[in-house]
């Protein structure tokens, strides 16, 4: 069995505290910069612009609002992406400053 004391303990919990901040950061950018525009909304966007002039040459209207429906779907999806990944890095910076607390306490 290993035999910490209190100064061991408290420097291998803001080590995990680190990492796990590390982990979080990086996961949080990825989000930000390669989940929030991607292909599939790319291309849902552009078949839902198509279906939407199709319905105005034919003048379908309940097609043009289940399509408008889409596309503001597709806007909320986009920003709750960014917003997860604006989350975890903010929480990346609490884990941090956790850290950083345990660390000079010592």
């Amino acid at each position: 069995m290993i035999s910490l004391n209190a100064n061991d303990f408290t420097l291998t919990l803001a080590l995990i505290l680190a990492v796990m901040g590390i982990i979080t950061f990086f996961v949080g950018i990825i989000i930000l910069a390669f989940k929030v525009k991607s292909d599939e909304f790319t291309s849902i966007t552009e078949q839902s612009a198509k279906l939407m002039e199709k319905g105005i040459v034919e003048d379908v209207s309940e097609m043009m609002g289940n399509t408008t429906s889409l596309l503001e779907t597709i806007n909320q999806m986009v920003k709750t992406k960014a917003g997860i990944g604006v989350f975890l890095v903010l929480i990346t910076f609490v884990l941090f400053g956790v850290a950083y607390y345990l660390i000079t306490s010592l």
